[in-house]
């Protein structure tokens, strides 16, 4: 065999902590060794070049780039050996910079010493590797977008208009999302519903859309490219192709009950549609607060609509659909003030928080654009915002939510524009304002006449009718004490509800705030680590409206370099079953991960959908017979390995 070593400096990450002149001494003396190579970035156009040239200088048969993760550059290198017409199931990864420069940052010899003895266990273990076979996927040219936000509206309308069929899937009655629900949008304080209505429109409009609202995913299988998916839409209550939306059944009907659109500050009826622009424009039935379905008879809907389009008797609709690709676009939620005890939000009515105070802010909100106190409808005469209500803290959340900053510097500007003789006040940490034209928007707010105190609210007080705010001012570090008629709290975000059963159903993985982790944060910020599956929006981290539309957009750029494929084609380097060991026992079928093993009935023994694999070896180390090997990572090849570290 002819092996050659390639190492990569990866600027100083490793050769700031691996002596890289040391190192490739000690590789050119192992055994198969013909070429040793070094470059400060291999993954470079000029180092791709220096590995082409060498194996075809050297006539290589095996090659070992030591370098970083193999799950950073791992097609790119493959694209080099395959280029340079060698089978890339003949290159082998030895991670020098994870495993070795970034524990071992202070100890030049020990790093080296174990750089060399890694590279050396990859040299003796790529010896082993066999080719691979490929196979191709036929495309389901349709994709499938869970969340109607302006994320995933964003999304359908860059594939739809691409030539693509789309699914978009919305849990609510109504597309629109958290955007729907906001006043003006910074920095521009442009109408939120004037930039997302027509885009509602336009979705509801597409010949290449299937807009399926009131829906949920219910089940998925198969894999990227051909994707089976159930999606329930429960049953409206109202038939959506005979209502004429005249609202008669709104307005006849007698029950009333706390509206979640409004956030509890307003009402709606036990039929009714979410917001004036909702689209589709039909009403839907809340069967917890009918009495139609509580037990007690009325019917008043029923016998006001003048086209009989009210259903009792409707039941859910299950849909079975093939998909190409996901696209998962399912939002955030804010962080609960209830949560916040020191704020005393469950005992104050007039401690709100920012989305509720948004309903306030919006034209078509529950007080039709007027600033009032919950608890008496009173105007207030003094406003107080405390910014970071749960960001930044191990309590609560410890990320920054990112766009807090700015949406206070909006909420407080636009009460001193329509209550101008009112005091404004905006407790802070440290204000963000990264993006373009925040900073000014911000400046401005501060020449409106808001007045920004840099303290920690450490809890409120009521006393004599007012709400009692004490904080340490640290510029001028004395105790501050503002007596407010209303506080909001500027509460971070976090992932969804949905995001627990999403990862179930499509296999992702999500941090501890909720938020679905990504492939890689810079290289793949908008995929999964599911071939197919990619993330859009405020579902992957917290974004403003117009990061939110980049980042949906980028996802369904992804998406559509798939669907544009005439076929996919996927090397199986997956799991393989030797039915000569295998008992049967069914441990690996338990904890497969993507439902890609199973047990044969008639054989008794383990079975592995290659297409359905991803490679990650769990069953692997599961199996209590060693029945189960992953391609190219054979026990022989990654004991080779482990020995090197361990001798």
């Amino acid at each position: 065999m002819r092996t050659g070593v390639f190492i990569c400096h990866c600027g100083e990450n490793i050769a700031g902590s691996v002596d890289v002149e040391r190192l490739k001494a000690n590789i050119k003396a192992l055994p198969t060794v013909v070429c040793v190579e070094d470059y400060r970035y291999l993954c470079s156009d000029v180092g791709q070049k220096l590995i082409a040239e060498k194996i075809r200088e050297y006539r290589l048969d095996r090659v070992v780039v030591s370098a970083c993760s193999p799950s950073l550059h791992a097609e790119l290198f493959r694209g080099v050996v395959a280029s340079s017409g060698l089978n890339s199931d003949f290159l082998a990864r030895a991670n020098i910079r994870e495993q070795v420069s970034w524990v071992h940052p202070d100890d030049k010899n020990r790093a080296t010493e174990k750089a060399g003895r890694l590279i050396a266990g990859v040299i003796r273990s790529v010896r082993g590797n066999k080719p691979v076979r490929a196979h191709r996927i036929e495309i389901e040219r349709t994709a499938l977008i869970l969340g109607g936000g302006i994320g995933g509206i964003s999304a359908a309308l860059t594939i739809a208009d691409a030539g693509y069929k789309v699914i978009l899937v919305e849990k609510q009655p109504s597309i629109g999302g958290h955007m729907a629900q906001l006043s003006e949008t910074f920095p521009t304080l442009d109408c939120a519903q004037c930039i997302l209505t027509p885009k509602m429109s336009a979705v509801l409009n597409h010949k290449n859309i299937e807009l399926l609202t009131y829906s949920e995913l219910e089940a998925v299988e198969g894999s990227v490219g051909d994707f089976s998916v159930k999606i329930r839409k429960r049953a409206r209550g109202v038939d959506e192709k005979k209502c004429i939306a005249c609202y008669e059944c709104i307005q006849k009907c007698p029950v009333r009950v706390k509206s979640e659109f409004d956030y509890g500050l307003g009402e709606r009826k036990a039929i009714y549609i979410p917001f004036p622009q909702a689209v589709p424009n039909v009403p839907v039935i809340d069967r917890n607060n009918c009495r139609q379905f509580t037990g007690k008879k009325c019917g008043v809907c029923a016998k006001a609509c003048p086209r009989q389009c009210i259903d009792y008797e409707g039941k859910d609709e299950v849909f079975e659909r093939r998909v190409g690709v996901i696209i998962v676009a399912t939002g955030y939620e804010t962080y609960p003030k209830e949560n916040l005890r020191s704020y005393r939000a469950d005992r104050f009515a007039d401690v709100i928080d920012g989305l509720q105070f948004e309903r306030m802010l919006s034209a078509s909100g529950p007080t039709s654009g007027k600033i009032v106190r919950p608890s008496d409808g009173k105007v207030p005469e003094t406003i107080a915002f405390i910014q970071c209500a749960g960001s930044r803290d191990k309590n609560h959340l410890e990320h920054c939510s990112r766009i807090c900053c700015i949406y206070t510097a909006k909420q407080a500007l636009l009460s001193k524009k329509r209550l101008p003789s009112s005091s404004v006040y905006v407790f802070y940490i440290d204000v963000r304002t990264a993006g373009k034209n925040y900073e000014e928007f911000y400046e401005r707010a501060q020449n409106e006449g808001v007045v920004y105190i840099r303290g920690k609210v450490t809890e409120i007080k009521q006393k004599d009718g007012k709400l009692i705010l004490r904080a340490e001012n640290t510029l001028i570090g004395s105790i501050v004490e503002i007596a407010a008629d209303m506080v909001i709290l500027s509460t971070g975000l976090k992932g969804s509800k949905d995001a627990q059963s999403l990862n179930s159903l499509l296999k992702l993985a999500s941090d501890k705030a909720g938020f679905f982790k990504e492939a890689h944060p810079k290289l793949r910020p908008s995929e999964s680590m599911i071939a197919g599956v990619f993330l859009a929006g405020c579902g992957q981290a917290p974004r403003d409206v117009q990061d939110t539309v980049a980042h949906s957009q980028a996802a369904a750029s992804q998406a559509l370099l798939l669907l544009s494929k005439p076929y996919l084609e996927r090397i199986e380097l997956t799991a393989f079953v030797d039915p000569d060991t295998c008992t049967g026992c069914g441990i690996c079928v338990t904890i497969c991960p993507y439902g890609a093993l199973k047990i044969d009935e008639k054989k008794k023994v383990s079975t592995v959908d290659s297409v359905l694999c991803e490679g990650c070896g769990a069953c692997s180390v599961a199996c209590p017979s060693c029945a189960i090997v992953l391609a190219n990572s054979a026990p022989a090849q990654v004991f080779e390995t482990v020995r090197s570290l361990t001798v």
